[in-house]
């Protein structure tokens, strides 16, 4: 399989070039990525657990689905090209976009677009990606996530944190399943 190949961006997120992957992580040069959040209608989010096989953050819980912008892709077509690759899942629709990150150390030097999409699942996780998964409330990931913020990868940690910066609207999202 080939590398893959991402867009460099400036510090206001305009493309400058483009790099393979592993240059861009060795070099820690900014780059786009997107997480998807997906809610049931209990209002749990469902969070992948990463593969242990992945290079950052092996093991550690993160979003429902999420991934790197490739050279010349937009963040929107890859939060539908995410979901559909990492959750077996194909929306009929963009999910809402709920927030914005600068890069930084803590998004390893990514500049995201998180967005909320609404499903029941079941999900058909992508092995190489995902070690498994589940649904979890609010409350109860926020009390995980004191005790333990180690469990979880570091852009994640940030988005949950940041989460009452996220648009107060939800809009369902129809899904049709893989």
């Amino acid at each position: 399989m080939s590398e893959e190949w991402f867009d460099i961006v400036t510090d206001k997120d305009e493309v400058i070039g483009k790099a393979p992957r592993s240059e861009v992580h060795q070099r820690r040069l900014r780059h786009r990525a997107v997480h998807i959040l997906i809610f049931n209608a209990r209002d749990e989010l469902f969070l992948q657990q990463r593969s242990f096989a992945k290079d950052d953050f092996p093991g550690a819980w993160d979003s429902s689905s999420a991934g790197h912008v490739t050279a010349g892709e937009d963040y929107d077509s890859t939060s539908l090209r995410e979901v559909e690759e990492e959750l077996g899942v194909r929306l009929n629709e963009i999910p809402e976009r709920v927030h914005r990150m600068e890069a930084s150390e803590e998004t390893a030097w990514e500049f995201c677009w998180v967005y909320r999409a609404i499903h029941e699942g079941p999900f058909v996780l992508q092995a190489s990606e995902i070690r498994g998964g589940g649904w979890f409330t609010s409350e109860a990931l926020t009390d995980w996530m004191n005790r333990r913020p180690e469990d979880f990868s570091s852009a994640f940690r940030r988005i949950w944190r940041e989460r009452n910066q996220w648009s107060p609207q939800r809009l369902p999202v129809e899904v049709i399943t893989a």
